[in-house]
């Protein structure tokens, strides 16, 4: 390999923002700021966040009710 063409490797942190948690990983950058992580991510923990999405169409239909030709 040549020398001085490879990026400097650091022990890093990576700090959520959404719970807190840190870890180390080895990277180019000195600190890392993840917005979710395996901590408190939806898919690795199993609790899930439902979206009330009920009425939105008939929301929209209604609103544009008239400009609709039939």
């Amino acid at each position: 390999m040549k020398a001085g063409i490879h990026p400097e490797i650091f022990e890093s942190v990576v700090t959520c923002g959404g719970c807190g948690y840190s870890f180390t990983v080895g990277s180019t950058l000195k600190t890392i700021n993840a917005s979710v992580c395996s901590q408190c991510h939806p898919f690795y923990t199993g609790n899930t966040n439902n979206v009330d999405t009920a009425g939105r169409v008939d929301k929209f239909k209604e609103k544009y009710a008239k400009f609709m030709v039939k």
